[in-house]
């Protein structure tokens, strides 16, 4: 009798969404994508994760998550970085060996950084010209996940509502930056700033395998 030396494949974790893994942390992101094409999308960030799904959209029609709520946009604008998006964060899912994703109607959970990153260029459009949004797509792909991190937890911190920070402070400058600056050539994040960010806010095994060490993209 023979037996086999090849290693054994292992299967994906049973992520949901994209990368989603409530076993490894409950904090996540969800986005809510109406049937109806005039409708808004909504992205709030949560702490907890409750996966009965009843009880999530009652919580949602009492208006419990409001406070939670980071973006709230038009479909057809949401239409315009949708597929960009999938495709960025699938191609790092592939990477790392985890099931891809996709956007359906209903909501669709986010992992933690990848809301993060995901938050800050609906940041950028949600009051900018349509005709710009191609241009933040290419200087958001320009960023390195760190960057767009960091970014976030800045304009998280002072206008981070959906409705109350908008057009405001952080919100406003990160929507002139990736609409109307080509990152590539001209808007550098300080990595001294990246630095601090490392080390006053720790950077875990989850954010080391997620982020990189050089801007995709970026001139030397």
């Amino acid at each position: 009798m023979t037996t086999s030396n090849s290693p054994k494949k292992t299967k994906p974790p049973a992520t949901s969404g994209f990368g989603f893994l409530p076993e490894e942390s409950q904090h996540h992101f969800l986005v809510t994508i109406p049937a109806k094409k005039d409708g808004h999308v909504l992205i709030s960030e949560h702490h907890t994760w409750d996966d009965a799904d009843a009880r999530r959209e009652l919580s949602f029609a009492l208006g419990k998550e409001d406070d939670k709520l980071r973006v709230s946009m038009a479909r057809d604008k949401w239409d315009g970085i949708a597929d960009a998006v999938r495709k960025e964060f699938n191609e790092r899912l592939k990477r790392n060996g985890i099931k891809t994703g996709a956007w359906k109607r209903g909501r669709v959970a986010v992992s933690r950084l990848f809301g993060k990153e995901l938050v800050l260029l609906a940041w950028a459009i949600e009051d900018a010209d349509p005709a710009l949004i191609p241009t933040a797509v290419r200087n958001w792909l320009g960023l390195a996940p760190e960057e767009r991190w960091w970014l976030y937890t800045m304009t998280a911190a002072a206008t981070g509502h959906a409705t109350a920070g908008r057009n405001k402070g952080w919100r406003k400058a990160v929507r002139f930056a990736l609409t109307e600056n080509p990152i590539s050539e001209e808007v550098e994040v300080d990595r001294g700033d990246l630095e601090t960010f490392d080390l006053f806010f720790g950077v875990s095994e989850e954010e080391a395998k997620w982020g990189s060490s050089k801007p995709k993209g970026r001139k030397k």
